[in-house]
C-alpha cells in the first residue's frame, strides 16, 4: 500500500523540483553555458535518474493546472526506476538543498518531502529555521524546530537568530531578515537551492496584497517557482492547497508549530487569510484561490514577455549608456523612441533607467514612473523631476536625462 494521497502529493511536488535542481547542478559542472538540451526546465535531460514518466504522479493529484505543463500519465514503475530509488546514501560532495522551516505545517511538511526525496535523487538535504525574536521563548522555538529537522535525517541543520528592523513595516522587515539570513546560510553550506513551504492559498494571499496596492502585472504574478540569485530559491508547493500540505502532517503525525501572528489582525496578511480570503468565497463561491493563483501564472507570462520587450527598446532608444560624470550615473534615452512604444513597454524602460540611475527599486512605485512618463507624452517645459535615491530626471531637447546627484 502506498502512502496517504496528501504524503504522495507533497513528496512529488518536491521531487519535481529537486530533478530540476540536479539537472541545472549537471548542466553547471559539465558546461559553463549549458545548451537549450540541458536547461533545468528540460525533463528528459540524460543527468537525471528519472525518466519524465516516471516524475509524474499518480492520478488525482495537485500538480500544474496548465495542460501544457502537466506530466504524462504515470506508468508502471519500471526494475531501472526502482533500483534508482534504493541508491545509496549522497556522496559528501552531491548538491546540499536546504528547507527553511517555521516550523508550521507548511515547512513541516517541506521538510519531511525534502528528507524522504533527497536521498533518492543522490542530493543531500538540511535545514535552517530562522529566530526573528519577535515573541517571548523565540530562541527555545527554533532551537526546538532544529531539533525536529534533525529528527527527519536532515543535516546540516542550524537555527539562525537575525534582528528585525523596521524598514517597510513589520511584515516587510521580517521577511527582509529571513531572505537574508537563508542567502547567507545558503552561502555558508555552498547550497544548491533552497526550499520554501509556499503554498497555492499564499500565493492567492500575496495576489489580492498586490491588487489591493494598485500594483501593474509584476505584483499580480505573485510569487515565483524558482527566485533568488542564480534561482537560488524554489517553491514545490505553489499548486498544492493548504489543506492538502496539512493534512500530509497529520497523516505523518508531524508535530507543527501554529505562529501566532499568522491569526493577527494587526498583519495585513492575516486580514487577508481570515477575514478578505472568506468573504471573497461567501461572495462568489469555491475556487477564489485557485482562480487568483491561476491569475498569478498568467500575469507572469505577460510581465514577463513586457519585461523582455523593454529591455530590447531601452537599448534602441539609449543615446549614451549610463556613464559616470562627476562622480553620477547618467542615462540618456531618445524621447522620439520612446513615445513611439506602448504605454506598458515605455514605462518599464523608463523604471529600469531609473534604477540604473540609481533609484533604488524597492522605493520606486507608479507615481513615480507616472511622472517621469509626462515628460514623454504630456510635455510642456516641466520641471526637472526628483526621484527616490537622489535621482533627477529632466528632459534636455530630444533626450530625456536621468542622473544621480
Amino acid at each position: 500500500m502506498g502512502p496517504h494521497p496528501a504524503v504522495a502529493a507533497i513528496r512529488l511536488a518536491v521531487r519535481r523540483v529537486l530533478h530540476d535542481v540536479l539537472v541545472a547542478h549537471s548542466a553547471a559542472s559539465s558546461s559553463p553555458t549549458p545548451s537549450a538540451s540541458s536547461s533545468p526546465s528540460s525533463p528528459s535531460s540524460p543527468s537525471s535518474p528519472f525518466s519524465p514518466s516516471e516524475l509524474s504522479g499518480p492520478s488525482g493529484l495537485a500538480g500544474p493546472s496548465s495542460p501544457a505543463a502537466s506530466p504524462p500519465a504515470r506508468p508502471a514503475r519500471s526494475a531501472r526506476s526502482a533500483s534508482a530509488l534504493r541508491r545509496s546514501a549522497p556522496r559528501a560532495d552531491a548538491p546540499l538543498v536546504l528547507a527553511a522551516c517555521s516550523g508550521g505545517a507548511d515547512s513541516m511538511a517541506l521538510a519531511s518531502a525534502l528528507a524522504f526525496e533527497a536521498p533518492r535523487l543522490g542530493l543531500r538535504a538540511g535545514g535552517v529555521t530562522v529566530d526573528h525574536g519577535l515573541q517571548q521563548g523565540s530562541d527555545a522555538r527554533a532551537a526546538e524546530v532544529a531539533d525536529r529537522m534533525r529528527s527527519l535525517g536532515l543535516a546540516p541543520v542550524e537555527a539562525v537568530a537575525v534582528s528585525v528592523g523596521r524598514g517597510g513595516g513589520p511584515e516587510a522587515a521580517a521577511r527582509d531578515a529571513r531572505y537574508a539570513a537563508l542567502d547567507a546560510a545558503a552561502e555558508r553550506h555552498g547550497a544548491a537551492a533552497v526550499l520554501l513551504g509556499h503554498t497555492r492559498d499564499d500565493q492567492a494571499e500575496t495576489v489580492l496584497l498586490g491588487l489591493a496596492r494598485g500594483s501593474g502585472t509584476r505584483s499580480l504574478s505573485g510569487m515565483a517557482w524558482v527566485s533568488g540569485t542564480g534561482g537560488r530559491y524554489r517553491r514545490p508547493f505553489l499548486q498544492l492547497d493548504r489543506h492538502t500540505v496539512r493534512e500530509a502532517c497529520l497523516a505523518q503525525s508531524l508535530p507543527v508549530w501554529e505562529d501566532p501572528h499568522n491569526a493577527d489582525p494587526a498583519y495585513t496578511r492575516s486580514r487577508v487569510r481570515h477575514e478578505a480570503l472568506p468573504i471573497l468565497e461567501k461572495a462568489l463561491g469555491k475556487g477564489v484561490v485557485e482562480a487568483l493563483a491561476r491569475t498569478a501564472q498568467l500575469s507572469r507570462d505577460d510581465a514577463d514577455a513586457l519585461d523582455a520587450w523593454a529591455a530590447r527598446a531601452e537599448a534602441e532608444v539609449m543615446t549614451t549608456a549610463p556613464a559616470a560624470a562627476g562622480g553620477a550615473q547618467a542615462v540618456h534615452l531618445d524621447t522620439g523612441g520612446l513615445r513611439g512604444l506602448p504605454a506598458a513597454v515605455r514605462r518599464r524602460v523608463l523604471r529600469r533607467a531609473a534604477i540604473a540611475a540609481g533609484a533604488p527599486a524597492g522605493s520606486l512605485f507608479a507615481r513615480h514612473i507616472e511622472e517621469v512618463d509626462r515628460l514623454i507624452t504630456g510635455w510642456r517645459g516641466q520641471r526637472a523631476l526628483n526621484l527616490p535615491g537622489r535621482v533627477e530626471v529632466r528632459r534636455e531637447g530630444g533626450r530625456l536625462v536621468i542622473r544621480q546627484g
